[in-house]
């Protein structure tokens, strides 16, 4: 009989869980290695950013979580990610400070791989899988231009640029797509 005690929940969680400080790893659980890959101490003490397709999504997610947090210290949305293989898939990420008035000096994180429901089939910038992510949260244009801190025509001029890519001639035809994979 194994014994049923905090680490063995961690551990043995259906979902990916990593706890944070100041945005890298101090621990993972098994869940979070078979989805981004590696062995745990592959993980521990390095930053996030391993897990983002590049240097800049990390950055400016990183800003969108602290101007995005709630005063529960709460934050979620679907984004990119990167496995250690460097294959991009969709992830749905939520996690919580643990002080919101400093969100990135602890966090419990919990990463879900979306790629069984939605597969990215094309070949997107950082800045369209942004905006991508953001649409399909239902996001307008000056929503997203406020949160990526660029203006709503520039928004409209990624989401036309998408639609081309997907082949979708409406918005909701591009999210659909989107969530279709």
């Amino acid at each position: 009989m194994i014994d049923l005690d905090y680490r063995t929940a961690f551990d043995m969680a259906p979902i990916g869980l990593v706890l944070s400080r100041h945005r890298l790893m101090v621990d993972v659980n098994q869940q979070f290695l078979a989805m981004f890959g590696g062995i745990r101490e592959d993980h521990i003490g390095q930053s996030f950013e391993v897990l983002y397709p590049s240097s800049d999504e990390y950055q400016r997610t990183g800003a969108r979580i602290i101007g995005s947090l709630g005063t529960d210290g709460r934050y979620a949305d679907d984004r990119v990610m990167k496995r250690r293989s460097g294959e991009h898939f969709w992830c749905h990420v939520s996690g919580r400070a643990l002080d919101a008035q400093d969100p990135h000096a602890a966090g419990i994180w919990s990463f879900e791989d979306l790629s069984a429901r939605r597969v990215l089939k094309v070949d997107f910038t950082a800045r369209e899988r942004e905006i991508a992510a953001l649409l399909i949260e239902g996001d307008t244009s000056k929503q997203i231009g406020k949160k990526l801190q660029i203006s709503p025509r520039t928004v409209d001029v990624y989401r036309a640029r998408l639609m081309r890519k997907v082949g979708a001639a409406t918005t909701p035809e591009l999210v659909h797509r989107l969530l279709s994979g």
